[in-house]
């Protein structure tokens, strides 16, 4: 089988068959006497396995769960493949704690601020993150507090305070500050409630799309590994 006769089938150039070859995610080619490259049916499913997989795992932890399989250490690519199902797990579970924090942060009234907007200190302790954190939040336009006219400090009064606690909430769910952002922009615009169902939908596709990609590779790399078992017999 020719490099372009393996790579027609993922759309891919001979060129990159031939660099995936070089990078270990194909098992060992035999060659020609002329020096060409010799693809089996069990380059091919390597190919497909590494394609599946890339989907769910990414480039780099695909392309290490197939060199560590064509290298016959099977524990190590079992334990890429964990790991990335308990993080998916963690997700989850982070998924649903941030759901239920944004389900009532953003359709309640404002938390009571005991009267006075906070300072930065005071909402840093509230939210157990350091002021800095506060003042990069500021930055990114995340929160906007007032100014004190006297001394120039920032007040953070009700609404600022409930836009704190979601950020920390959303960032603990391991999306970027521009995201965060654009959250809680839309969430202001939205009135509350589309913006944060479309928000937890998004997410919830994401993680099953992720999911389903997951279950995909290893599908493909089960067929693979059955061929690898084959042929050493």
């Amino acid at each position: 089988m020719r490099p372009i006769d393996l790579a027609r089938e993922h759309g891919l150039s001979a060129q990159a068959i031939r660099n995936y070859d070089d990078a270990g995610v194909l098992p060992p080619t035999e060659r020609s006497d002329t020096g060409y490259r010799r693809y089996t049916p069990l380059h091919a499913q390597a190919l497909r396995s590494f394609v599946a997989l890339r989907g769910g795992h990414g480039h780099q932890q695909a392309t290490e769960i197939m060199r560590a399989t064509n290298r016959g250490d099977t524990e190590s690519a079992y334990r890429l493949i964990d790991a990335a199902h308990v993080a998916l797990l963690a997700e989850r579970g982070t998924r649903t704690e941030v759901a239920t924090a944004l389900g009532a942060l953003s359709t309640t009234a404002p938390v009571p601020v005991n009267g006075r907007p906070l300072t930065v200190g005071e909402l840093a302790r509230r939210l157990g993150v350091h002021p800095a954190t506060l003042r990069t939040w500021e930055t990114e336009r995340i929160l906007r507090p007032e100014r004190d006219r006297a001394t120039g400090y920032r007040e953070y009064g009700p609404d600022c305070v409930r836009d704190a606690e979601i950020a920390r909430q959303l960032r603990r769910g391991g999306y970027p500050l521009r995201q965060v952002a654009r959250f809680l922009e839309s969430l202001h615009e939205a009135g509350g409630a589309d913006a944060l169902s479309a928000f937890l939908d998004s997410w919830q596709a994401r993680l099953t799309s992720r999911s389903r990609a997951l279950l995909a590779g290893a599908a493909q790399l089960d067929a693979y590994l059955t061929l690898l078992d084959q042929a050493t017999r």
